[in-house]
């Protein structure tokens, strides 16, 4: 058998379709995959970037690293002035314990006084 540019080869008709259409699926079915494994590793890549950028916030936020809100810094305002005014609810406290020991202590002098 001799085998050159001139040799014929004899296919039926419906086994060079199925090749055709084999290979068209086959070339289809190639893509569809390669375009799934595309788009999931450019979703994990969105989420590895994200989850880097949550870290780096959880991280930097509570140190004032970041920043703050305008709500923070009125929140940091309003909380300094509670404080204050616990501090002199807690003064005016101890002046009205102390005069009240004082008044009972006038009150038992008088008291004794009276008896004697």
């Amino acid at each position: 058998m001799n085998i050159n540019e001139s040799t014929d080869v004899t296919i039926p008709i419906r086994n060079l379709i199925a090749m055709v259409a084999a290979t068209a699926i086959a070339t289809m079915a190639y893509f569809g995959i390669q375009e799934r494994l595309n788009t999931l590793e450019h979703s994990l890549d969105k989420s590895q970037m994200e989850i880097e950028r949550n870290t780096e916030f959880r991280i930097l936020w509570p140190r004032g690293e970041l920043g703050s809100l305008p709500d923070d810094a009125r929140q940091d305002m309003m909380i300094e002035g509670l404080h204050l005014n616990v501090q002199e609810l807690r003064e005016i406290q101890n002046e009205v314990h102390d005069l009240t020991i004082r008044i009972g202590t006038i009150e038992s002098l008088y008291q004794q006084d009276g008896k004697e």
